[in-house]
């Protein structure tokens, strides 16, 4: 069994930039946050996405073993906000490694918050 220091790890990122196509397709959004919960090493149990209409945003969750993936998506401001919450030895970097590359924003700023 593998010790932590802290239970896990939360990282919160902005993307700024997206283009707006990428931030309004639900089903896109949400085969990227399971494929970069894969690529960290979480284990998925659920999704559930919503689609607030024509040309908004998206919001949604996949609920993993290892805790959490999120997003909000504002096409209108090119802008997602995403929440990657992961315990155990899932890697939430990796996560948002495969976020970046999917969604291609032109800047990011993230925090990442030990919890426990």
């Amino acid at each position: 069994m593998t010790v932590h220091a802290t239970p896990g790890r939360h990282v919160l990122a902005d993307f700024r930039g997206v283009p707006a196509t990428r931030l309004t397709d639900a089903a896109a959004l949400e085969a990227q946050l399971i494929g970069a919960a894969q690529a960290a090493g979480a284990h998925v149990l659920s999704a559930h996405f919503h689609h607030f209409g024509e040309g908004a945003g998206v919001t949604g969750v996949v609920m993993l073993s290892e805790s959490h993936i999120s997003i909000h998506s504002w096409p209108e401001h090119q802008f997602a906000a995403l929440d990657i919450f992961m315990c155990g030895t899932a890697q939430p970097e990796l996560a948002l490694a495969w976020l970046q590359d999917a969604l291609a924003p032109e800047s990011v700023h993230v925090t990442t918050v030990a919890r426990g």
